[in-house]
């Protein structure tokens, strides 16, 4: 077990939860145009990406990195967009690796781009694990989910990939969306069960602007756990750690493990210690958040000591629980898109 740095200056927020994970997004681009977080109708030919010179250098995120470890984070999940579209991305893990306090470097992909040379190049870098999105088993309904005529096939290579690569711990994530891709539950769990890749469902999500949510589009997480249960019987599991955002259910006949996470049906604010990282430089204390803390004026100063107080500060005062309050808002109220900070 890696020990925390002598230095801890763990910190928590007003409703006493720790700052323990931090999501970094390294680019706003994806190769995928998925309907519940990167639609066509929005990010399509006309839509401006961030210019190279308005995204975060390696050298910024390593310094928020080190000024976040002493305040308690010890996860750092890679994400973006799609993270493989960056070239360099080892260089980065690489040198988060080595941040004193630092015991686990995640990342979500799409998998697609994920070839076994660079699953490997990532593996040495120092990645532990990998989350890949597929939302469904069959092309036809693949190609509706991602929109750019992506196979099934391509997203599995991915997988096979990274567990050859030595990547021993590949979850699979599954937005589901009532209508289209919820016909898709069974088959996705028929094709992980035995594998000793965990397959995670996620209820479809208000985040961002863009997707077009609405309730009667949400299958409820206890929904999802009946339809698997009436075939492949499941048990819940205990939680690894508090604040899991998964709830775990357990095949009775010994296939492994699926997880649910329920952010709308069930949400699970009151256990949240995440932060996340755009990729132009600011903090954003909630997936549902509106505006971030821009870092950038602490980054040109290379003032580490101040960049760490000034992350001590935004999250100290931190009370976000949208999830929790979502039936209490009556007005619109904008979100950060998902794609510009990460799931």
């Amino acid at each position: 077990m890696v020990m925390p740095p002598a230095n801890n200056l763990a910190i928590t927020d007003r409703l006493n939860r720790p700052l323990h994970d931090l999501r970094i997004s390294v680019t706003d681009r994806c190769n995928f145009r998925c309907v519940y977080c990167m639609p066509k109708s929005i990010f399509n030919k006309d839509y401006e990406f961030l210019k190279r010179d308005q995204i975060l250098s390696w050298d910024n995120i390593v310094s928020v990195v080190q000024a976040a470890a002493p305040l308690g984070v010890r996860k750092i999940r890679l994400t973006g967009g799609e993270p493989l579209i960056r070239k360099d991305l080892e260089n980065l893990i690489e040198r988060i690796a080595i941040v004193d306090g630092i015991d686990d470097i995640s990342m979500t992909t799409n998998a697609a781009l994920l070839s076994r040379q660079r699953a490997e190049s990532l593996k040495r870098s120092g990645l532990k694990r990998i989350n890949v999105s597929l939302d469904a088993m069959d092309d036809k309904t693949f190609h509706v989910m991602n929109d750019m005529g992506v196979d099934v096939a391509s997203v599995l290579q991915g997988i096979d990939n990274a567990a050859a690569a030595g990547i021993e711990n590949v979850k699979v994530n599954m937005v589901v969306k009532a209508g289209l891709n919820d016909h898709s539950i069974l088959p996705m769990a028929k094709h992980f069960h035995g594998t000793g890749q965990i397959l995670r469902y996620i209820e479809f999500m208000d985040v961002g602007n863009s997707n077009s949510w609405d309730m009667k589009d949400v299958i409820t997480s206890g929904q999802i756990a009946k339809i698997i249960n009436a075939e492949m019987p499941i048990e819940p599991a205990e939680a690894n750690y508090q604040g899991e955002v998964a709830k775990r259910w357990r095949y009775l006949d010994g296939g492994g493990e699926i997880g649910i996470i329920s952010s709308v049906s069930e949400p699970f604010c009151g256990d949240c210690s995440r932060a996340r990282l755009s990729a132009t430089g600011s903090i954003y204390t909630c997936l549902f958040a509106s505006q971030g803390h821009d870092l950038r004026a602490h980054l040109a100063s290379g003032d580490n000591d101040a960049l760490r107080d000034h992350l001590r500060q935004i999250w100290e005062v931190r009370s976000d629980r949208y999830s929790e309050t979502r039936s209490q808002v009556v007005t619109f109220r904008p979100k950060v898109e998902m794609s510009f900070i990460g799931g």
